[in-house]
């Protein structure tokens, strides 16, 4: 039986680049593309609305085209048969880990498929096309509509639930993350701190590797399901 009871998972976008989502910032990924200013922050998205709704489309679109990987569905797993607590905390805006079955999820980034008024600041789920014409659900009033994405300049969210299970875990694995995006990058620190072991599952070093007590490298579809299966048969 596995020695940990309380362990948290951090993921990125590396964990669904094998579904054929896009990495961010990987050599011709999202931002080589797009300019993230004007499509990922609340001033870009005041200067050009259109634009950022179109660029948010199109991500929705790309989500309907593709399924959750062996990596999804082996952290699903691993929530149903560990006895223990299992918190996934992503990066990720997809909803590919919820397609998968995992049900202890924290996405601190937002979420594709929500959407909320910046005028009642009432929120809604949304899978349709966006537009500046469309009027809330809620308030009435049209032009507010915007996707439920963490921006930056914008506080990541659950930030508290997150840092209280860091304190608590006895195990911290990060899957799929360059390891460069603060406030995500200090997790292993916290963890460490508490005195959590402390793992990295990635398809290459990343920036913050010397930091985790154990490292493996290699596509996700394949470490994490391998991973998962030994914390089970211990």
């Amino acid at each position: 039986m596995s020695p940990y009871r309380r362990i948290v998972i951090l993921t990125g976008a590396g964990l669904s680049a094998e579904s054929g989502l896009a990495t961010f910032r990987d050599k011709g990924g999202v931002w080589a593309k797009y300019d993230y200013r004007e499509v990922a922050t609340p001033e870009g998205f005041a200067r050009n609305p259109a634009l950022v709704h179109e660029f948010y489309n199109m991500r929705r679109r790309d989500l309907k085209r593709v399924a959750p990987n062996a990596a999804h569905k082996a952290l699903a797993r691993l929530e149903r048969e560990h006895p223990g607590e299992i918190l996934v905390v992503t990066q990720n805006v997809d909803n590919l880990h919820e397609a998968a079955g995992s049900q202890n999820l924290l996405h601190m980034h937002g979420e594709l498929t929500k959407v909320f008024c910046t005028n009642c600041r009432m929120g809604c789920s949304w899978t349709d096309e966006l537009s500046i014409d469309i009027a809330c659900p809620t308030c009435g009033k049209a032009g507010g509509m915007r996707p439920d994405i963490v921006w930056f300049g914008e506080i990541p969210y659950h930030m508290e639930a997150i840092v209280g299970a860091l304190a608590r875990a006895d195990l911290f694995i990060s899957i799929g993350t360059s390891g460069n995006v603060y406030p995500a990058s200090g997790f292993v620190a916290e963890a460490k701190t508490n005195g959590a072991h402390t793992v990295e599952l990635n398809l290459e070093p990343s920036e913050g590797v010397t930091m985790f007590a154990e490292a493996i490298h290699g596509p996700a579809s394949q470490v994490v399901p391998a991973y998962v299966e030994e914390l089970l048969a211990d």
